[in-house]
């Protein structure tokens, strides 16, 4: 035996080997799931608020799932605490849902003496199911589903059961009962502040939201009850002029009740300045008056409406000077504020004022001393000084360029520009000059120095009206931006020009330049902090209706960032007004100006990839193979230069060309249907209804859910036909169309459907939440607004989940997708400044795409590393973080933790570096699951809430929890990939084989032999070469020397004898050869043996 066939052997066994665990893994996973199907993945087995439920499922065809807990106790049976409920469009796909459990105090809490509605639980069950969505208005549940499965958790004993918070005052007699300490309640009073930040009003329908409920206190409930029908309130509220109303009204605080109708107390503004006061009686009339005060713009004004009984007093007090105006009405005012809910500003019922709203006050049972300053007093005044100083720019710049276009030079000597006075004592000019008054004053030129001589550089351009006042403001803002970092200076400082083109910019209505001064001033990029200055101009952009300023300001309020308080229903106002343009926007999207956001990483190179351009490989690629007939480069074609998707132009003309060519092949129904909707709605394309309709109901016939849909609209829109266009809207629904679902909503909301032609918003309601699930702009704007009222019967108030539908809808808006365009592209030329500017606005916005990819640029143009920690702290704050924010979050707590001074720091670093990486791996990342493995091999303790993720405990061995961790890992990653996890997790594996073969004598022996039989190969085969090639030396040698012993006849022996000791030499190698053979087969016998009883131990 010889070399080649111990390797032909080794080979052999490890191919059977292999072949035995391959089909051993095959029959494992070789389980295919039926068509529907569904189990629990985890589930916890006590009775724990906030657990987590994991459900596997799998649906042929469209189809609805929930998960519910279950209570059973003395009095009731099968009594539903909690029920989350979903819908999965996307068939014979298997999917794993996560829902966390939120159970009430009653069930999660123990009972106790002072809280007499704890339900005393016998049985807790988790319910899960999945059934198909049903036509009209049968509603699936467990029992009537067509598969369900079920778990019953473990009840905690009264003892052991968690504390309830308290959250009331108990009696008297239960505090003389007991002699355990009892939670002091704090003082309730009746003074509230509704407002002690200023909101900005754009003068639509946007505001705030404010709802009341009863008091706690016994004595001050009845007191409010007794004055429903004799009122003794008092409200006051600052406010900031700045336009007057668009329309004849609009609203300064009005309140609506349960019913959708106006109550008591409505202040408005009227379009000349006045006040009207509005008030509902006992007798249920509506009464008001009007206050002839003729408000003055650019000034902060307190209002103080006095409701005495039947009597209102109000007060309007600025600089200084109070007025008092008073009305008597006929009967009692009735006033609850219970009853409904209160508006700061606009609403979907009545539009706002155009200013702002500085700190309301609002006694609920009357006073009769207000105190409500003007707080924060220097914020506030601040944000007065910077608009009387725009009104200062614009006056100059508009008599500069009248004087520019009329051909007079703007000199010193002009009427426009002043005289400085010691010009005048040198005798420069003429003594009869007449006395300087105009409103630009030497003082103020060399205030706006820079912008004065900006103008100067720029007369020529003025004069022959290349340059306008409308234009001015836009060439500001890019001068700002091209000249904001210098690069001749090692630290990166923003230049006071920049600055000062900024603050005119912004003066001139670009509230880019708005929000971009905001975030230098909040961020210190370049600039020092100066909170103050950051919320002036904050409020600014928001007054002046930028989508950009507006999430910047909703984006603030939802996480109580950078001075700005924590503030739902403020959030709210700024995200309503942003998402109804997001929603008007969504239907212009294919304007040059608006791009479908496309989600590319900077730091992530396969992204990168991704992008191409007209004349890229890429997209020649895809023209080939669409001129050649294929289908699918065609609709992909069409889609790239329709939306401008993959770094490609917007080309409508083209789009249709291709999406017309793959439609009319009549085999695609997708590719049909998109081209029908073009032709209808007559984009890039000349309107036809006919073909329209025909493609539309081929399409249909076809099996295309969005033709239905499209059917729809056909017969309600243009046919009026609205009982053929409901039927497809419902076939549509069903089908998981969220524009189906939406449609079905507006007929229940007009009132058109014709077999019950009447308003239905409750209805509506739900289909509008049902497609807002799917991401429907306008359903989420719909489903969001009822959400932050609470008004409608059956749904209670939820501000929060509100805000983040409307985030989503806003961060789906074509103007925010073509910053982050352009970002990407200046970004891709080199132009890496530019991009950084252009992403900071997308990323105060709120964009988490643009927060990652800030922290990315703060890195590399070397901004230091508070920019970069801002930017990704940003992005953890969003409710989908990107998974690679969170491993950098976790990479610095994990490595500052190493450096800590203390045990307390480092344990707490440690714990937010196991969080981030946690969370990063419930996002889908290999990488947060590997790092947690790594973790768990150096030692640290992983929370119970993390091992449970991967089913583990703290009880298990530490081997067996990194197991379990690299398992998840290696199903995450590629399966056809060598990847970190399946190297670890072999490694893994190989060490507790063979710390169980060491744990057996004759396998320690056998491990033993291996590593002896791995140095005798490794000794053998360098020797067996050796012989080998001595061998044929010999053999060489042996040859010559036998054709010379011919030749010379004088010397044969010699040559016999040389010939003999030949003979001993390589009888001696062979048998040292055979012995190396017999050696190494011994060896792969052993070797073998070894590995057959590792893999043993693996499987």
């Amino acid at each position: 035996m010889n070399w080649s066939h111990l390797i032909i052997f080794v080979f052999a066994s490890s191919f059977l080997m292999g072949q035995c665990v391959l089909q051993a893994i095959s029959t494992q996973s070789g389980e295919t799931l039926p068509d529907n199907f569904i189990g629990f993945d985890s589930v916890p087995d006590k009775v724990a608020d906030g657990s987590v439920v994991r459900v596997r499922y799998q649906c042929s065809r469209p189809c609805q799932l929930a998960v519910e807990v279950v209570v059973s106790t003395l009095r009731k049976t099968d009594l539903v605490v909690f029920r989350r409920k979903w819908i999965s469009s996307a068939t014979r796909v298997y999917r794993i849902q996560q829902v966390r459990l939120r159970l009430p105090l009653s069930i999660s809490h123990h009972h106790d003496f002072f809280s007499r509605n704890m339900l005393e639980s016998q049985n807790v069950t988790v319910h899960a199911w999945l059934d198909y969505i049903k036509r009209g208005s049968e509603i699936s549940t467990y029992h009537s589903s067509m598969l369900r499965i079920y778990k019953v958790l473990q009840v905690a004993l009264l003892s052991k059961g968690p504390s309830q918070p308290p959250a009331g005052c108990p009696s008297w007699s239960a505090r003389l009962m007991t002699s355990s300490r009892i939670h002091q309640c704090p003082q309730e009073s009746d003074a509230i502040d509704m407002l002690k930040f200023p909101l900005a009003s754009t003068g639509e329908h946007f505001g705030g939201v404010r709802r009341f409920q009863p008091f706690i206190n016994g004595a001050l409930e009845r007191a409010r009850l007794h004055a429903v029908s004799q009122p003794r309130v008092t409200l006051s509220v600052w406010i900031y002029l700045l336009k007057w109303c668009h329309m004849k009204l609009c609203g300064i605080i009005h309140h609506v009740n349960r019913r959708n109708f106006y109550d008591s107390v409505l202040l408005q503004l009227t379009d000349t300045g006045n006040i009207i006061v509005q008030a509902h009686v006992t007798t249920g009339e509506d009464e008001a008056f009007k206050a002839n005060v003729a408000l003055p713009l650019w000034k902060w004004i307190r209002l103080d409406c006095y409701v005495l009984d039947s009597k209102v007093l109000l007060d309007t007090t600025w600089d200084e000077e109070t007025r008092r105006f008073v009305y008597e009405f006929q009967d009692s005012i009735h006033f609850d504020d219970t009853d409904g809910y209160f508006v700061i500003g606009g609403s979907k019922y009545m539009a706002g004022i155009h200013g702002y709203f500085g700190p309301i006050k609002y006694y609920r049972l009357g006073t009769k001393e207000v105190k409500n300053a003007l707080q924060p007093k220097s914020t506030l005044q601040e944000l007065e000084r910077a608009h009387k100083e725009c009104q200062e720019i614009r006056t100059f710049t508009k008599a500069f360029f009248q004087e520019a276009t009329a051909a007079h030079l703007p000199s010193p000597a002009s009427k426009a520009v002043c005289t400085p006075d010691f010009l005048r004592l040198l005798g420069q000019f003429k003594r009869n000059e007449k006395t300087c008054t105009q409103a630009w004053s030497w003082g103020t030129q060399r205030k706006h120095s820079t912008f004065f001589h900006f103008l100067l550089r720029q007369e020529d351009e003025i004069r022959t009206g290349s340059w306008s006042v409308k234009n001015l403001k836009s060439a500001l803002f890019n001068l700002a931006v091209g000249t904001m970092f210098p690069l001749d200076e090692a630290e990166k400082k923003i230049t006071s020009e920049s600055m000062a083109f900024l603050q005119v910019s912004s003066c001139f209505g670009n509230h880019r330049a708005s929000l971009l001064l905001a975030t230098i001033h909040l961020s210190g990029l370049g600039h020092s902090v100066n909170q103050e200055q950051g919320h002036v101009y904050s409020l600014i952009g928001a007054s002046g209706d930028d989508r950009f300023a507006l999430m910047h300001a909703g984006y603030k309020h939802t996480h109580g960032t950078d001075g700005f308080p924590r503030d739902q229903d403020m959030a709210y106002s700024y995200y309503s007004n942003a998402g109804a343009q997001s929603n008007i926007d969504s239907s212009q999207m294919h304007e040059k100006k608006q791009y479908t956001p496309e989600y590319i990483y900077l730091s992530n190179k396969d992204h990168l990839k991704t992008l191409t351009h007209e004349s890229g490989d890429v997209f020649q690629f895809l023209k080939f193979q669409a001129e050649r007939g294929d289908i699918k480069s065609q609709k992909r074609l069409g889609t790239m230069l329709y939306w401008g998707q993959n770094g490609v132009s917007k080309d409508i003309v083209s789009a249709v060309k291709w999406f017309e060519r793959s439609a009319m092949q009549m085999t695609d129904p997708s590719a049909m249907y998109d081209y029908s909707i073009l032709l209808m709605k007559g984009k890039g394309v000349k309107r036809n209804y006919t073909r329209g309709f025909q493609l539309l109901k081929k399409a249909a016939a076809m099996g295309s859910i969005n033709a239905l849909n499209g059917l729809g609209w056909y017969h309600g829109i243009v046919l009026k036909d609205h009982k053929n266009a409901l039927k497809y809207f419902e076939q549509a629904a069903l089908n998981g169309s969220d524009d189906g679902m939406f449609n079905l909503g507006v007929y229940h909301l007009n009132g058109k459907n014709p077999d019950r032609p009447w308003r239905n918003e409750s209805a509506a309601f739900q289909q509008f939440l049902n497609a807002s699930r799917f991401g429907h702009v306008a359903a989420s704007v719909e489903a969001a607004w009822y959400l932050s009222t609470g008004g409608l019967q059956g749904v209670s108030q939820d501000v929060e989940r509100a805000v983040i539908m409307l985030k989503k809808v806003c961060e789906q808006n074509g103007h925010l997708g073509f910053m982050i365009r352009e970002a990407l592209q200046a970004y891709l030329q080199g132009s890496w400044q530019e991009a950084f500017v252009k992403y900071v606005l997308a990323a105060e916005a709120g964009l988490g795409l643009a927060q990652s990819n800030v922290a990315h640029l703060c890195e590399e143009l070397n901004l230091g590393y508070d920019c970069q920690w801002r930017y990704h702290s940003y992005s953890l704050l969003n409710f989908d973080p990107h998974p690679s924010a969170l491993l950098k979050m976790g990479d610095y707590y994990y490595y500052n933790c190493c450096s800590s001074s203390t045990r307390e720091d480092s344990l707490s670093l440690a714990e937010q570096a196991v969080s981030m990486y946690s969370r990063a791996a419930l996002a889908g990342s290999p990488q947060g699951v590997y790092n947690l493995a790594v973790l768990a091999h150096r030692g640290h303790v992983l929370p119970q809430s993390v091992l449970s993720l991967f089913n583990a405990s703290r009880h298990d061995e530490p081997d067996f929890v990194m197991e379990k961790i690299l398992k998840r890992c290696v199903e995450a990653e590629d399966e056809e990939a060598v990847t970190p996890c399946s190297l670890a997790l072999l490694g893994l594996q190989m060490g507790k084989a063979l710390r169980r073969m060491t744990q057996n004598r004759a396998q320690l022996f056998l491990t033993y032999a291996s590593v002896l039989s791995i140095l005798i190969i490794l000794v053998v085969v360098p020797l067996d070469s050796c012989l080998e090639h001595r061998h044929r030396r010999a053999s060489s040698i042996s040859q010559r020397g036998a054709d010379f012993s011919t030749e010379q006849n004088g010397v044969r022996g010699r040559a016999r004898g040389a010939e003999g000791n030949l003979r001993l030499t390589l009888g001696g190698e062979q048998w040292l050869q055979q012995s190396s053979d017999l050696a190494v087969t011994l060896s792969g016998v052993c070797l073998s043996a070894f590995w057959t009883v590792l893999l043993y131990h693996l499987l």
